[in-house]
C-alpha cells in the first residue's frame, strides 16, 4: 500500500522522511506561450565545451549546454527543490524505501523514438556503472520496471534525502534511449528528450542547437521553472560560441556580434551598465573559490603540509585577485542563508600566519618538495588564485609550482590520476546551491568527484556524513553537516576561499533570458 501520491501540481512530503517541496503559484500565472519565434540566439562560453555525455562529465560547460538538451526524472525548481520532470508523479511507501515514478507519456527522444520505462531504467543503469556522481546511487537496492510506464527504485533503507541527491543537476541522471546506454564514459550518442536537440559540434568552436519539433511541453506548469516546469524552445536555434578570452566577448556582445555572454568582468560592468542595447543579470550568489589538496601525493599526502598551506594563505589577497574585489569572504562550504550555512571551524580560514606555517612544515618532515599547483588560463579565475596562492605559499617557505593545462585536460587529471598535481583549483557553482550531502560528495566520501579514492577518509567525516543522509530530523542533519565541515577543514580535505557574484549580459533584443546557474535557453525569443 502507497501512503502519498505526489503529482506535478503540488510536491509535498512523500513520507516522514522524505523532504520534498511544493510548487506554489503556478496556477495563478497565465500559461506560457512564445510572443515571438525564429532566429538564431548566440551565446557565448567562457571555456571550451569537453564534450556532452551528461552522465560522465561534470564540466560547466557540458552542463551549460546539455541542460538544453536532455531532461531528467526529477530536476529542480527555481527555488532549488525538488520537482517532478519525465514522471508524471512519484509515490512513496509508508517505510520510505520504495519510489515509484509514473511516466509522463508521448514524451519522445529526438531521434523519434517513444520514452518508456526500458530507457529510464537502462539508463541508470549506465549512470550506476559511469557516471560521475553515481555514489547518489548507493543506497539503491534494486531497480524495476513493472511495466511501460512505470519505474520502481527500492533503498536498502530509507534516506530522507534521497530525491534531494537524485534531482541534482550537478551531474544529473539524464535520460537517454536504451539502445545509446552501452556506450562508454564520453562516447554517449548526444540524444535526449529536450526542447533543443543537437545540430553541429565542432570542438573548441561552437555547438548548435535546433529546436525539436517533436518536445511535449509539460503543461502541468504554465512557467518554466529552475530546469523544469513549461519550457519551449522559442528560437530556431541556439549557438553556443566558446570564446576563452574575457574582452573579445564583451566586445562581440557590444557590437551585436553575439546575443548574450556567460560572464562579465568586472572592468566591463560599469561600461555595459550605460549602454542602452545592453541588459545585465546579476546572481549575487553564484561561485565559491575552492581548491582541493591531493592525499595521494608527497607532500600534501602529509597532513602537517596541508594544515600549513592553510595557515600561510590571506584569503583576501587571493579574493582580490580572482574577482576584482567583488567577492565575500565565507566560512564554509556553503553559501550564506542556506539550509545548511554553518561557519563551524571559520577559525582555521584566512590565518595570515606564515610563523605557523613554518612550524607546521618543520613538524611535518618537510624538506622542500615540490607542491603542483594545478591550474587552466580557460578560467581566469582559477588562474590567478593559483598565482597568488602560489607566492603565498613560497612566502612561508614551501616549494609551490604552477602547471597550466587547458581545462578539459586539467579536470580529466584531478579526477583521473594520483600523481602530477598537489593542489586542483576549481570552482562551486551548481554543487553548493544543491545543499549539503551534495557539497561534501565532492570531497572525500566514497567516490569522490576529484581526488582519487585512497581509503583515508576520516572516520568521523565519514560517520557525520551517514547522519547526513539518515538523520529524521533537520536539526539532525544540520548538526550532522556542521560535524562534517570542521573535519573536513581541520583534515585540509577542501579550502573555501569566498563567494562572488556573476553578473551576465544579454543585447536588449533578447526577452525572456534570467540569469541562473547555467544558461536556460527555453522560453527566451528575439523581438528582431
Amino acid at each position: 500500500m502507497l501512503t502519498k501520491r505526489i503529482s506535478q501540481q503540488g510536491l509535498a512530503l512523500a513520507s516522514a522522511t522524505v523532504l520534498l517541496a511544493a510548487i506554489a503559484g503556478q496556477a495563478q500565472a497565465q500559461a506560457f506561450r512564445c510572443p515571438r519565434t525564429g532566429g538564431d540566439l548566440i551565446f557565448a562560453l567562457e571555456s571550451k565545451v569537453p564534450g556532452l555525455d551528461q552522465h560522465t562529465s561534470n564540466a560547466g560547460a557540458t552542463r551549460n549546454v546539455a541542460l538544453n538538451i536532455y531532461e531528467s526524472l526529477v530536476t529542480r525548481d527555481e527555488n532549488m527543490s525538488p520537482v517532478l520532470e519525465l514522471a508524471e508523479s512519484m509515490t512513496v511507501s509508508p517505510d520510505g524505501k520504495n519510489y515509484t515514478f509514473k511516466l509522463r507519456q508521448g514524451i519522445q527522444f529526438h531521434n523519434g523514438k517513444t520514452m518508456t520505462s526500458a530507457d529510464v531504467i537502462a539508463s541508470f543503469e549506465r549512470y550506476k556503472r559511469v557516471g560521475v556522481d553515481r555514489s547518489i546511487l548507493d543506497p539503491v537496492d534494486k531497480w524495476t520496471t513493472p511495466d511501460a510506464n512505470t519505474f520502481v527504485i527500492t533503498l536498502k533503507e530509507a534516506r530522507p534525502l534521497f530525491i534531494e541527491a537524485l534531482s541534482s543537476f550537478t551531474v544529473p541522471i539524464v535520460i537517454v534511449p536504451a539502445e545509446n546506454a552501452q556506450a562508454a564514459a564520453q562516447q554517449l550518442p548526444v540524444v535526449g528528450t529536450g526542447p533543443f536537440r543537437l545540430e553541429e559540434f565542432r570542438a573548441d568552436s561552437f555547438v548548435k542547437l535546433r529546436r525539436f519539433d517533436g518536445y511535449k511541453p509539460d503543461t502541468r506548469h504554465n512557467q518554466m521553472t529552475g530546469y523544469g516546469g513549461n519550457k519551449r524552445a522559442c528560437v530556431d536555434t541556439v549557438t553556443f560560441r566558446m570564446m576563452t578570452e574575457a574582452a573579445a566577448r564583451t566586445a562581440a556582445l557590444e557590437v551585436g556580434e553575439i546575443h548574450a555572454v556567460e560572464d562579465v568582468p568586472a572592468a566591463s560592468q560599469k561600461r555595459l551598465r550605460d549602454n542602452k542595447a545592453i541588459k545585465l543579470e546579476r546572481l549575487e550568489t553564484f561561485w565559491m573559490n575552492v581548491v582541493y589538496p591531493n592525499f595521494s601525493a608527497p607532500p600534501t599526502d602529509n597532513l602537517k603540509v596541508r594544515q600549513a598551506m592553510l595557515a600561510a594563505m590571506d584569503f583576501d589577497e587571493i579574493m582580490e585577485a580572482a574577482h576584482e574585489g567583488q567577492y565575500k569572504l565565507n566560512p564554509g562550504f556553503q553559501f550564506p542563508g542556506q539550509q545548511y550555512f554553518t561557519d563551524a571551524g571559520k577559525e582555521l580560514l584566512n590565518q595570515k600566519n606564515r610563523a605557523k606555517a613554518r612550524q607546521l612544515l618543520q613538524e611535518g618532515g618537510y624538506k622542500g618538495e615540490k607542491i603542483e599547483l594545478l591550474t587552466n588560463r580557460d578560467f581566469p579565475v582559477m588562474y590567478n588564485t593559483a598565482l597568488v596562492m602560489a607566492e603565498q605559499l613560497k612566502a612561508a617557505g614551501m616549494n609551490a609550482e604552477l602547471v597550466v593545462l587547458d581545462w578539459p585536460a586539467a579536470l580529466q587529471r584531478s579526477q583521473k590520476e594520483t600523481t602530477g598535481w598537489n593542489v586542483f583549483f576549481t570552482g562551486w557553482i551548481t554543487v553548493i546551491a544543491l545543499g549539503g550531502p551534495q557539497t561534501l560528495r565532492q570531497m572525500a566520501e566514497p567516490n569522490p568527484v576529484y581526488k582519487p579514492k585512497d581509503n583515508k577518509v576520516d572516520p568521523g567525516y565519514m560517520a557525520a556524513f551517514n547522519d547526513i543522509n539518515t538523520a529524521p530530523t533537520l536539526a539532525g542533519r544540520q548538526a550532522a553537516f556542521a560535524r562534517a565541515q570542521r573535519i573536513a577543514l581541520e583534515q585540509v580535505m577542501a579550502i573555501p576561499f569566498g563567494v562572488a557574484p556573476k553578473t551576465q549580459a544579454v543585447r536588449s533584443n533578447v526577452e525572456g533570458y534570467k540569469a541562473y546557474y547555467t544558461p536556460r535557453l527555453s522560453n527566451v525569443w528575439l523581438t528582431n
